[in-house]
């Protein structure tokens, strides 16, 4: 471990970090849902890394697959034609809702967005995106900017984005009771900065189908219908952004299938293939693709379909489906994450102010006030997060959240083992 931290913390630059305080952990192997430390602690994987092992770790068919296409052909530039690129297509495609026909690849959920915002505004000839200020698209020129969270303020170089308030009734800023009074003054403030920008010039509309580091925000009954209703009106391209939703997280194949909204373009990464290799990609409707039938897209990436990264895509998305990865997922988040965490609310309402998810994409918001809704300290936030790695369960944070997002195959057991990790820590905070 010495060297491993010593190595790390001499030669590698972490990704949104201050480095001198950063102290990571270090993770020697992992299985199944399981992690263990080079000291050979054993964690149950409650943040699936970054919300993207979908199907766990070590899975013997992916890294079969992987290890044989490796053996066959190790990479080919984008231009030719293979057959594991067209068989991830198809079976990417088949996954979409209907009147989806082809697949750009990339090389992560970034360049995806990016690549579908570039998309729109070469169909539509206009420049305008708007998307939501609780959101990540990712760390690429557009897609940063089209974040809405603190990520994007210091990376403001691309031009012409817009923001709104998507619903977040918790926090509403409509002065909401309801759901659907949320949901009405949304699209109604969305309607209004469309109207206040100029229509003819909004190329886009961007949005996480479910935001997920914003909060795991799931929509109301409504609202991406009503969203889909502005863009056919103004003629708008709309973009769902099922990075962190998509391929079983939810408890769906995508998380738009529970949402009656079909959008004209979807982008994707992460449960694709569970992280084994990166890669990324825009899910594209006939309507674009034909768009470029006779023009030349303006864009491409030296590894665009990758054939390791596509053959990773072959065989995640066989095993998804062959294992039934996708009703477990929405199996445990119904039968055990949704009232066990309703349960723990209720037994600490003075520091959970909500729950919220589906699926097993899940958050916990802690509060310092009840009433107030003030958000939880970062020392109660911390004390939380490292009460349960020390009890053996990882999580992610995100602001005065804890999610919990373990991977797609966790087992009824295990959920309730995190659980009762979970009620036990935040059972032992201070009564506010």
């Amino acid at each position: 471990m010495t060297d491993t931290l010593s190595n790390d913390r001499s030669y590698v630059f972490h990704s949104w970090s201050a480095q001198a305080t950063l102290a990571p952990l270090t993770i020697a192997r992992a299985e199944g849902t399981r992690l263990w430390d080079e000291d050979g602690r054993e964690l149950l994987d409650f943040s699936s890394q970054l919300i993207n092992a979908n199907i766990g770790y070590g899975n013997r068919a992916i890294v079969d697959a992987i290890k044989a296409q490796a053996e066959l052909l190790t990479t080919v530039a984008p231009q030719h034609a293979i057959a594991v690129r067209g068989e991830a297509a198809r079976k990417v495609v088949e996954r979409a809702p209907d009147g989806f026909t082809k697949v750009f690849f990339t090389n992560g959920g970034a360049d995806a967005n990016e690549n579908a915002i570039r998309m729109a505004r070469q169909l539509t000839g206009r420049r305008k995106v708007i998307s939501g200020y609780r959101s990540y698209h990712g760390n690429t020129g557009a897609a940063v900017v089209a974040t809405g969270d603190w990520r994007r303020v210091p990376n403001e170089y691309a031009t012409d984005h817009v923001h709104v308030f998507t619903p977040y009734l918790y926090r509403s800023e409509f002065h909401a009771a309801t759901p659907e009074e949320e949901c009405e003054r949304a699209l109604r403030h969305l309607r209004r900065t469309i109207e206040a920008e100029g229509p003819a010039g909004i190329a886009a509309i961007i949005l996480e189908t479910i935001p997920g580091t914003a909060g795991v925000l799931v929509p109301p009954d409504g609202y991406l219908p009503g969203v889909r209703a502005l863009c056919d009106e103004f003629g708008i391209v709309m973009i769902l952004d099922e990075v962190m939703a998509g391929f079983g997280r939810s408890g769906e194949w995508l998380a738009l299938d529970a949402f009656g909204a079909t959008p004209d373009l979807i982008t994707f990464a992460k449960g694709v293939n569970s992280g084994y290799v990166p890669v990324g990609g825009v899910i594209m409707s006939e309507r674009i693709e034909q768009h470029f039938e006779d023009k030349v897209f303006p864009g491409g990436l030296t590894y665009s379909g990758h054939p390791i990264a596509m053959a990773s895509i072959v065989a995640s998305l066989d095993a998804l489906a062959a294992k039934g990865v996708i009703d477990n997922a929405k199996a445990v988040g119904e039968d055990v994450f949704r009232p066990r965490l309703d349960a723990i609310a209720a037994a600490r309402p003075d520091v959970v102010g909500e729950v919220r998810g589906k699926g097993v994409f899940w958050a916990v918001e802690l509060v310092a006030d009840a009433v107030t809704r003030e958000p939880a300290s970062p020392a109660t936030v911390g004390a939380v997060k490292n009460g349960l790695i020390e009890r053996g369960v990882l999580p992610i944070v995100a602001d005065n959240r804890i999610h919990m997002v373990p991977p797609c195959v966790i087992t009824a057991e295990d959920a309730h083992a995190g659980l009762d990790v979970l009620a036990e820590v935040i059972g032992a905070l201070p009564q506010a």
